[in-house]
């Protein structure tokens, strides 16, 4: 049986890159689907603001024709839908004339669709000229697949692969090696590393290890994690820490929602204040979206967040702080996630912090 193998290295502590997942390639133009298609550079021209500007003016005029909804017919189906928002990293000047927007847009019910935009025109008057529905709540009706030459063209999903997809179904195995590099330690020292556990989401088998003499693995009582953990001193300077799984991976599901969950993720801590500050903050960001349902809520107190913090590893960066992340409106991946979880927590949404590599 065939292993994927993954190498997780840091140095003395776990380090996560905060990076964010391959971008969804510049899309195509209003051609035929499998035509070629190559950007073009337009400099002095239209700029990705104007295209923002333009399909943002076009659901403006359309929304307000029709209720504060924008209505999307296709063969097979009829769509009333509500901007939730303007994927502003896909825009795309495909031609001196021809534009590419990608927006998500709601039902009232809170189905989410990605729908694709095609337009045409100049930089102060654009006009959609087709409107692909790509997916919906995440699963695409149809990929984009690149070709040698850089042109991208569409895959039906019965015809894409599921590394295309960008999904794995079913089961996924591999080796996973997790390295500590330590420092020199001059005095004494203490390490605590995660070591992951089975669940019914995956099997973990440790394979090999490589540990100082002195070493423990405790639990954690309150959720039942085991934690390496040893005391070092200058002997152990500049040696390594090594552990090694085989990891079998099963397709996750919703997850359960097992009695105290809801309240232990709707409650504060001293990072993550839930209070009169974040509860208004949070109150004016949904009345802004009008968004009425859980997830149209948490979708736009991540559009928030997303639009409103620069990732900037400078000042007190990385402490989780979610008051620092509000006043600072930067940070790294720690202030994004404990801003979002204090607004959804005082919106009475419940969340938690997850980080790192996926076999907690």
């Amino acid at each position: 049986m065939k292993y994927a193998s993954f190498i997780i290295i840091a140095f003395a502590t776990l380090i996560v890159a905060c990076e964010s997942s391959q971008q969804k390639p510049a899309k195509a133009s209003q051609s035929n689907a499998g035509a070629k298609i190559k950007p073009t550079k337009t400099a002095n021209k239209v700029t990705i603001a104007d295209v923002e500007h333009g399909i943002r003016e076009y659901i403006d005029r359309q929304t307000a024709a029709a209720d504060g909804y924008l209505d999307i017919q296709k063969d097979t189906f009829d769509l009333h839908l509500k901007l939730v928002r303007v994927h502003t990293e896909y825009l795309s000047v495909l031609s001196p004339n021809e534009f590419f927007a990608c927006v998500d847009l709601a039902t009232a019910s809170g189905d989410v669709y990605d729908v694709d935009f095609f337009l045409q025109g100049s930089k102060d008057s654009m006009t959609v000229t087709r409107t692909d529905v790509h997916k919906l709540n995440g699963r695409p009706y149809y990929t984009w697949k690149q070709r040698p030459d850089k042109t991208w063209y569409t895959v039906p999903v019965a015809r894409s692969s599921n590394r295309l997809l960008g999904v794995i179904e079913g089961t996924d195995r591999f080796t996973f090696t997790y390295e500590v590099q330590l420092p020199e330690i001059n005095g004494t020292a203490a390490i605590w590393l995660p070591v992951a556990g089975s669940d019914q989401y995956q099997t973990i088998e440790i394979i090999s290890r490589q540990f100082p003499d002195n070493y423990q693995i405790i639990k954690d009582k309150e959720y039942n994690n085991s934690i390496f953990y040893a005391k070092l001193g200058p002997a152990d300077s500049r040696s390594k820490i090594i552990l090694q799984y085989r990891v079998t991976r099963h397709e996750k599901a919703p997850y359960p929602d097992p009695e105290g969950q809801v309240t232990r993720y709707l409650a504060a801590n001293s990072l993550l204040p839930v209070n009169t500050r974040f509860r208004t903050l949070a109150a004016d960001i949904i009345a802004k979206r009008q968004a009425a349902s859980d997830l149209e809520k948490a979708r736009a107190l991540y559009d928030y967040v997303s639009d409103n913090l620069r990732y900037a590893k400078q000042g007190t960066y990385g402490t989780g702080d979610a008051n620092y992340a509000c006043d600072a409106k930067s940070g790294n991946c720690t202030e994004f996630h404990s801003l979002f979880i204090s607004l959804a927590r005082s919106a009475g949404i419940p969340a938690r912090f997850a980080v790192g590599a996926a076999i907690p």
